[in-house]
C-alpha cells in the first residue's frame, strides 16, 4: 500500500523538464578491454542461494542512491514513477522494483556499478583486479561483486552472506550466553530469596498456630456464652410476645372506645353546628330585612324633607292631634309626573329615589340595542355602562343574564358597583329576576328594566316597576 501511494504521489506531480546532459566519465559506459568479456553479457555464474537479506538491503540501498541521477529515459520502464522520490523513500517503497530490475536488467545493473565506481573507487579496482581489501566491510564486497560481477563474484556474494551468517550466530550465541548468565543470577537470587520466604512463612505459620489455638479457645468461651444469651433472649421473646398480646388487646378495646367516641363528638358537633348555623342564617336574613327596610324608609323620610324643605320637626300638642300623614314616595307614584314611558328623565327619577334597586334583564336589553354583536362583547357594553350609571346615581344594580344555554362558564370580572348573576341550568333569567324581586322586603323601591311583557307583569304583582329596555339604553347613550 506504501509503494502505490508512493507511486500515485509521483504521477500527481509530472517531472520537470530537463536538458540532458552532456555524457560525461560517469555517466559513459567503461569500455571493456579488447581481449575481456563484454560488462553488458552477464557471468555464467549463478548463486547457489537466495542472495542474503543483509546483502540485498545494501544492493538496493546503493541502486536507491544512485537512481535520481540517471536520465529517464535510462531508467526502467517499472523504476520510472520512482525517480522523484526521495533515496529513503525509494528504498522503502521501490526496493522490490529495484531489485528485480539488477537481476533482470544488464544494462541498468551496469550504470547503478558506475555509480558504485564514482562512489568507492578503490574498492571496485581491487575486486576487478581479482583481490578482496581486507579491511573492507563484508556486505560491501558482496554488494559490490553483485553489481559488477566479476570473475568469483557468486563466491564473494556466497562467502559474504556466510560471514554475517556467522557474526550473527556468533552474536546470537554470545546473547544467548549472557541471558544464560543473567537468568542463573536470577535463578540464584530467588532460590536465597525462597529460602528467606520459606523461613519466614514457617515461623509465621508457628505464630499463627498458636494463635488459632488461642482464638479456638475464645470461640468456645463465646459459644457458652452465645448459647446462655440465646437461651434468656427465647425466654425474653417469649415474655415480650405476651406483653404485646395483652398490649394489642388494650389498645384494640382503646381504639374501638376512641371511635365510638369521635363519632359521638362528630355527631354533637356537627348538630350543634347544624343549629348555630340555622340560627345564625335566619338571624341574619331577618336582620338584613329589616335593616334595609329601615334604611328605606329613614332615606325616603330625608328625601321628603329636603324635597318639600320640611323645617325640623318638635312636638308640639298640636302633633298629637289625629291627622293624615303624608305617603313615603314608591316607584309609581312617579309614574303619575307627567313623563313618558320612552322618557330618560323618567328613570333619572326613578333612580334618584333612596336605597332604589335596579334590575336589569341583560339579553333583553343588549338584542335591542346592540344584536349584531357577540354575547360577550354584548355583555362587555353593557356592563361599562350600568358601572358608569351605578356610579352616578349611588343606586344598587344587578345585571342578570341567561346561563342556561351556556356550554362553558363565563370568566367574567364584574365591574364596580354592578353585580352580574347567571340563571342555573333550567332556569330562565325572568325566573331569576322575578325571585329578586321578591326577596326584596316590601317597601323598597325596586325597579325593573326588561321589554318582555311577561317579566313586567310578574314584577309588578311583586311590587316592582317596569321599566323598558329602550327607556335604559336612551339613559347610558346620554353623556
Amino acid at each position: 500500500m506504501d509503494a502505490a501511494r508512493g507511486a500515485a504521489e509521483s504521477q500527481e506531480q509530472p517531472p520537470a523538464a530537463t536538458t540532458p546532459a552532456a555524457p560525461g566519465p560517469a555517466d559513459a559506459p567503461s569500455p571493456a578491454p579488447a581481449d575481456g568479456p563484454d560488462p553488458t553479457v552477464d557471468s555464467p555464474e549463478q548463486l547457489g542461494r537466495p542472495l542474503p537479506e543483509g546483502v540485498r538491503h545494501r544492493v538496493v540501498g546503493i541502486a536507491a542512491d544512485a537512481l535520481g541521477g540517471l536520465p529517464a529515459a535510462e531508467l526502467p520502464v517499472s523504476l520510472r514513477q520512482y525517480a522523484k522520490f526521495t533515496p529513503a523513500r525509494r528504498a522503502k517503497y521501490a526496493a522490490t522494483a529495484l531489485a528485480a530490475a539488477l537481476e533482470a536488467d544488464p544494462a541498468f545493473r551496469l550504470r547503478i556499478a558506475d555509480r558504485l565506481r564514482l562512489g568507492q573507487p578503490d574498492l571496485v579496482q581491487a575486486l576487478e583486479a581479482g583481490s578482496v581489501p581486507g579491511a573492507a566491510d563484508p556486505m560491501d564486497v558482496a554488494a559490490a561483486a553483485y553489481l559488477l560481477r566479476p570473475a568469483g563474484w557468486a563466491r564473494l556474494v556466497s562467502e559474504a552472506g556466510e560471514q554475517v551468517e556467522r557474526a550473527g550466530a556468533e552474536g546470537a550465541a554470545a546473547e544467548a550466553a549472557r541471558l544464560v548468565e543473567k537468568l542463573q543470577e536470577e535463578l540464584a537470587e530467588l532460590r536465597a530469596q525462597s529460602r528467606a520466604d520459606l523461613d519466614r512463612q514457617r515461623a509465621d505459620s508457628e505464630g499463627v498456630r498458636r494463635e488459632a489455638e488461642s482464638l479456638r479457645k475464645k470461640v468456645r468461651t463465646l459459644e457458652s456464652d452465645t448459647r446462655r444469651a440465646q437461651a434468656e433472649a427465647r425466654k425474653a421473646q417469649s415474655e415480650l410476645a405476651e406483653a404485646r398480646a395483652a398490649a394489642a388487646t388494650e389498645h384494640s378495646a382503646a381504639e374501638a372506645e376512641a371511635r365510638r367516641l369521635r363519632h359521638r363528638i362528630t355527631e354533637l358537633e356537627t348538630a350543634l353546628e347544624t343549629g348555630r348555623r340555622s340560627a345564625r342564617e335566619g338571624r341574619s336574613v331577618e336582620d338584613m330585612r329589616l335593616r334595609l327596610l329601615l334604611d328605606t324608609v329613614l332615606q325616603s323620610a330625608q328625601g321628603l324633607q329636603r324635597e318639600l324643605a320640611l323645617p325640623v320637626a318638635q312636638i308640639h300638642p298640636a302633633d298629637l292631634v289625629d291627622a293624615v300623614a303624608p305617603a313615603s314616595a314608591s316607584p309609581h307614584d312617579v309614574a303619575r309626573r307627567a313623563l313618558a314611558e320612552d322618557d330618560p328623565a323618567l328613570l333619572d327619577q326613578l333612580l334618584a329615589i333612596p336605597q332604589v334597586h335596579l334590575v336589569v334583564d341583560g339579553y333583553n336589553v343588549t338584542k335591542t340595542g346592540y344584536p349584531t354583536l357577540p354575547l360577550e362583547q354584548q355583555r362587555i357594553r353593557l356592563l361599562g355602562g350600568l358601572a358608569m350609571l351605578a356610579q352616578r346615581t349611588q343606586a344598587e344594580v344587578t345585571c342578570v343574564f341567561d346561563g342556561q344555554d351556556l356550554d362553558v362558564p363565563v370568566i367574567l370580572a364584574p365591574p364596580r358597583g354592578v353585580r352580574v348573576r347567571f340563571s342555573r341550568t333550567g332556569e330562565t333569567a325572568d325566573e331569576l329576576i322575578r325571585r329578586l324581586v321578591r326577596a326584596e322586603p316590601q317597601g323598597r323601591p325596586v325597579v325593573v328594566v326588561s321589554t318582555d311583557k311577561e317579566v313586567a307583569d310578574g314584577v309588578k304583582k311583586a311590587g316592582a316597576r317596569p321599566v323598558a329596555s329602550l327607556l335604559l339604553l336612551k339613559r347610558l347613550a346620554r353623556p
